[in-house]
């Protein structure tokens, strides 16, 4: 696994779900992980859960930037601290749907829109859309972020890696 010892990451919306998993994977690979979100209660008890495993991780309440302003956010960031000579590199990842709670939220939502109140069903419509065949598990989403923070992505800044399965190159 690419190591992250030394680095520190700082990991918005990480209470639950991807940013949780991420946390976990980038203390295993070795860095000091702040995690934030508006969840405090299960931001506090993500921190400790991977605390107690041996990770160096703690939580700030961090979450408030939206979704929309990430790619323009992650190229503005990456210029200026590159030109300031800060060694900082920044990027964001782009995942599709993913088996999470607010995925399972989204269907559910997306069932009562729909007036079926077929939450497979929405949910498998969801998996059908994309070309992989699959939805995404945390998993994936989390090793596309420890791969940007590693020394492996040493090149790259004011990039958005897009992990979707496909859905977006369709």
């Amino acid at each position: 696994m690419n190591r992250l010892d030394g680095k520190v990451a700082l990991i918005s919306g990480a209470a639950r779900g991807i940013g949780a998993q991420t946390a976990a994977r980038m203390c295993e690979a070795g860095a000091k992980v702040i995690i934030g979100d508006v969840l405090e209660e299960a931001g506090r008890e993500t921190a400790r859960r991977i605390s107690a495993g041996g990770g160096a991780c703690s939580f700030v309440p961090l979450y408030s930037m939206t979704k929309g302003g990430v790619t323009l956010f992650t190229k503005s960031a990456a210029l200026e601290f590159a030109r300031k000579g800060y060694r900082i590199r920044v990027n964001s990842i782009h995942p599709g749907v993913i088996e999470t709670d607010m995925g399972a939220q989204t269907f559910a939502a997306r069932a009562t829109m729909t007036g079926s109140n077929d939450v497979q069903g929405a949910r498998d419509s969801a998996r059908s859309m994309h070309p992989i065949g699959r939805l995404g598990r945390a998993d994936d989403i989390a090793k596309g972020i420890v791969f940007l923070a590693s020394d492996d992505s040493g090149f790259m800044t004011g990039a958005g890696l897009v992990v979707d399965g496909g859905l977006t190159a369709q």
